[in-house]
């Protein structure tokens, strides 16, 4: 990464314990592991593999890997010596789990008052959901995220990603965060308690006029996305597609110029028959050109316009290369691959890749022999079938 020489990482000095979360808390945790955190994943024993799964190569870059089995005694003691020590636990599992294997906040807290705990389940950790299982699809259609993606008259479209995964793994690192901020200032941890619903239901913040002052819900005016002619997608000459994302009054009028049509420049918001007969047009107006000579053509406008691609043009792209957010990894088993940068840039701290992704109880031994436990000590753990 560019920035200062420094070898300080921002997060440095922070250890988070990830128990065996999934793909939220893996992306939570992958992001603070990139910014310096010490992530150590503590991971089912009877899961050891050699074999790492696409996602964790990625989600679980710069992370350390312990295997204990929490069902017997002396896997709880390894644990709560490597709690003692932590600044932060992350588990995912549905409420009263963690208590029943002994390793619950309550527990850590007497042993660790400066522990931050943080629980990110499903439906949190009380209310009629709670214990109710659920993955990413069934928190957006709870949380509405899923009905907006409907056509009038037609029925909901699966997004191409986990968006409740990947917002509630952005919700739970800023409450992590958050929280050792708060600490600095209390001396004192605290428990945390997300929930992906409520995360797809902040995701819905910006588009909050479902619940206006007049009472009348906007529903209708989201359902397939937000369409208006300024703002839409547009099928190109090439059978490729380019997105405008036009909200300016001088970019709508330089676009009206541009194409002849001055008579359109005060009806950038139409509704009716005038909005589709500008939609009509432009639909029309962009099958004339290929996707990039549209691009480069309204940039030189400065309308706002971007290609849509396709995840090769992605890693690709001048501006995603320039500002390193494809970066080249090289992975003991998987080999040479690239992935996903870090996208928070700091000055003075800058956040590097470290080490590829472990694979389930790789560090193992390692950490216990920086908990003081010796050959035999190990060898013993091994006999109980704690690790």
């Amino acid at each position: 990464m560019s920035g200062s020489n420094t070898n300080i990482l921002p997060l440095e000095g922070i250890r988070i314990l990830d128990l065996g979360t999934m793909t939220p808390g893996k992306y939570c945790t992958h992001l603070l592991s990139d910014l310096g955190a010490d992530v150590i994943r503590v991971e089912r024993h009877f899961a050891v593999s050699t074999k790492i799964d696409d996602e964790d190569l990625i989600l679980n870059r710069n992370k350390r890997s312990i295997a204990l089995n929490l069902r017997t005694e002396e896997a709880k003691q390894v644990f709560y010596k490597l709690a003692q020590n932590a600044d932060v636990i992350l588990e995912s599992n549905r409420p009263g789990v963690t208590k029943r294997m002994g390793v619950d906040y309550e527990t850590i807290k007497e042993m660790n008052p400066r522990i931050i705990y943080c629980s990110l389940s499903g439906f949190g950790q009380d209310g009629p959901y709670a214990r109710l299982p659920a993955f990413d699809m069934v928190f957006m259609a709870i949380g509405g995220l899923l009905g907006l993606t409907a056509e009038k008259g037609r029925p909901p479209r699966v997004p191409g990603i986990w968006v409740s995964d990947a917002g509630s793994g952005l919700l739970t690192a800023i409450g992590i965060l958050t929280a050792i901020v708060a600490r600095q200032k209390t001396g004192q941890g605290q428990f945390i308690d997300i929930a992906m619903l409520d995360g797809v239901l902040s995701i819905l913040t910006t588009i909050s006029g479902f619940l206006r002052p007049s009472g009348k819900p906007a529903q209708e005016e989201y359902l397939g996305g937000w369409v208006v002619p300024g703002y839409n997608v547009y099928e190109t000459q090439d059978n490729q597609y380019v997105a405008l994302g036009i909200f300016r009054p001088q970019s709508w009028q330089a676009l009206c110029q541009v194409l002849g049509r001055e008579d359109f420049v005060d009806h950038q918001w139409a509704t009716g028959e005038k909005h589709a007969e500008i939609l009509s047009f432009l639909q029309e107006t962009f099958r004339t050109k290929t996707r990039d000579e549209w691009c480069q053509m309204l940039r030189e406008l400065d309308v706002e316009i971007g290609p849509v691609n396709s995840l090769p043009e992605v890693y690709a792209d001048p501006q995603v290369l320039h500002r390193e957010m494809v970066v080249e990894v090289d992975h003991p088993t998987a080999g040479k691959m690239n992935q996903v940068g870090i996208p928070i840039k700091f000055s003075e701290t800058p956040a590097r890749l470290r080490n590829p992704a472990p694979s389930i109880g790789q560090d193992t031994e390692s950490i216990l022999k920086e908990l003081e436990y010796d050959e035999k000590g190990i060898q013993a753990l091994r006999d109980a079938q704690a690790i």
